[in-house]
């Protein structure tokens, strides 16, 4: 969706650009500044910024960030090892659940 509404803007803004006078390199110069300021426009408008996390998973929730602390706190090799099979038994929880909800959703009525 959001890449329709970009095109629409861009190509709305193309069309605007008068292409007919171009009779040298200044004038050609001059429009393709022109055509990359249109797109720079509706980049402006139609981008957002995404904040991208390194625990930015699906799978992650408040056990992982609970545990990862601790591990941060301490620093112990006890602590990353629980971290560590505390992450691996989350994953195969949620993927898991994940590929049963597929395989239920693939069956259908």
């Amino acid at each position: 969706m959001e890449e329709k509404v970009f095109i629409k803007d861009m190509i709305k803004d193309f069309t605007t650009i008068d292409t007919s006078n171009l009779i040298d390199i200044k004038s050609l110069e001059i429009t393709v500044d022109i055509f990359a300021l249109a797109i720079n426009r509706a980049w402006e408008k139609n981008s957002k910024i995404v904040s991208i996390s390194k625990h930015l998973k699906s799978w992650w929730n408040m056990n992982c960030s609970r545990n990862l602390e601790k591990y941060r706190s301490s620093r112990s090799l006890v602590d990353w090892k629980q971290f560590k099979k505390m992450v691996k038994s989350t994953k195969c929880m949620f993927f898991d659940q994940k590929i049963q909800e597929i395989l239920n959703k693939a069956r259908g009525p």
